[in-house]
């Protein structure tokens, strides 16, 4: 099923052209547009499906696949040093496009990109009660 003005949706259709470097019946792998770095690409299920919440654990187990897949495809033939697998939920948590997709960003040294965070200090206490919320 397809979501109209989804820009996913369209070049899952055809409707927006894309480069792409992988597909099969229910995914499609293209490179971002708008790339972190070179080589920069999207792992795409072709159903519309907003986001992790959303998707059903095997689909989501076969969309890990082809990310493994494609990784490794890539650190063969690449030359990268990294790799980051990034998957954001929300726009808080900096989702742009509201249909689940997987980034692949190959890293190189000094490259700027920054995908990390400020780590913080939790003690027991607060991560058992973390524990006891998502279990109750």
């Amino acid at each position: 099923m397809q979501e109209e003005g989804c820009i996913f949706c369209k070049i899952v259709n055809g409707e927006i052209p894309s480069i792409t470097v992988y597909e099969d019946e229910e995914f499609k792998v293209i490179f971002d547009k708008f790339p972190a770095n070179n080589g920069h690409m999207l792992v795409i299920p072709k159903e519309h499906i907003e986001n992790i919440f959303e998707i059903s654990d095997e689909k989501a187990a076969r969309a890990f696949a082809v990310v493994s897949e494609m990784a490794k495809k890539m650190q063969k033939n690449l030359e990268f040093e990294g790799l980051n697998i990034v998957q954001n939920n929300g726009s808080v948590a900096g989702q742009s496009v509201f249909h689940f997709h997987i980034h692949l960003i190959p890293r190189y040294k000094d490259d700027g990109v920054n995908v990390s965070w400020e780590s913080k200090q939790a003690n027991d206490q607060e991560l058992e009660e973390i524990k006891r919320r998502i279990y109750k």
